[in-house]
This record gives C-alpha cells, sequence and structure tokens, in this order.
C-alpha cells in the first residue's frame, strides 16, 4: 500500500510539473506544410531548433502555453559564418544557442509583443518592422530592469 501511495504522489508531482504547452494546438492553415526540427515548427530548411538552451525552450514553451498555439520558428542557433551572412550581430545571441525569432499563426505580433514585454524569462526583445516574428532571447537583464532589453522597433 506503501509503494502505491508513493507511486501515485510521484505521478502526481511530475503531471504538475508537464508545460501547458503540452496542450498547445498546431491545427489550422498556419501550420500546413511547416516542417518540425527537434519537435518544433520550423519556417523553412535553414532553421537549426537543435541547440536552444534549456531557459530558451522554457520560454518558448511559456509562449505556446499562454497562447495555446505552437510557434514557428524563423531562426534559431547559428554558426558565426551564418550569422553574419544574415546581417546578425558580432556577438549574436543566437550564436549562443539563447535566442530564438519565431511568430504564432493567428497571434497578431502585437499580442506576442506584449507578452514578452511582461514576461520575466525574456532578456532581450527583438521587433522587426515589416517582418511577422519577434526576436527573445534570455540575456540576464542589467540589475534593476524588470522588461526586457528592447532593440530593432520595439
Amino acid at each position: 500500500m506503501r509503494f502505491i501511495s508513493s507511486v501515485l504522489l510521484m505521478l502526481t508531482l511530475l503531471g504538475a510539473c508537464a508545460p501547458m504547452a503540452m496542450f498547445a494546438s498546431s491545427s489550422g492553415h498556419g501550420y500546413s506544410g511547416l516542417k518540425t526540427d527537434w519537435g518544433t515548427f520550423v519556417a523553412h530548411g535553414n532553421v537549426n531548433a537543435l541547440c536552444l538552451t534549456p531557459a530558451l525552450r522554457l520560454l518558448i514553451w511559456d509562449f505556446e502555453g499562454h497562447f495555446g498555439q505552437k510557434v514557428v520558428m524563423n531562426s534559431g542557433f547559428r554558426t558565426p559564418w551564418h550569422n553574419a551572412s544574415v546581417g546578425g550581430a558580432a556577438a549574436s545571441y543566437h550564436t549562443r544557442c539563447m535566442a530564438a525569432d519565431f511568430y504564432i499563426p493567428g497571434v497578431e505580433k502585437q499580442r506576442l509583443i506584449a507578452y514578452a514585454m511582461r514576461n520575466s524569462l525574456v532578456g532581450g526583445l527583438g521587433c522587426y518592422p515589416g517582418q511577422r516574428f519577434i526576436h527573445v532571447d534570455v540575456r540576464d537583464r542589467p540589475r534593476g530592469r524588470n522588461q526586457p532589453v528592447t532593440f530593432s522597433g520595439c
């Protein structure tokens, strides 16, 4: 009896830790034709979603859980050569597996930005005019700052 109680308690605790992202939907026309890379929807074949730090993966799951939809990554990890070829900053967090550019089909970009601004997991936020995606990274925020570091149109 004690063993069964222990197993039930352990399953209950593990179940409580399951991220809400597990229940995020990927149905609808916004996902048709998209491929996945390591369990993440990607906008094109040049996206590398393998190298994401645990903090960045948690941040992505947080967005998916909040909006109830899976993200579509436009850019993840970049080699220094790829980063230079797309005009990325020399010290880009993409080259350290700490940044992702993504959108969520059916969710307005302004809603993503608003959520990122109040999300304590977001260290940096980029909002590129004319693009459907936002940039998030998991850098440490400067001391005393309660919003992410913002750049590029935010």
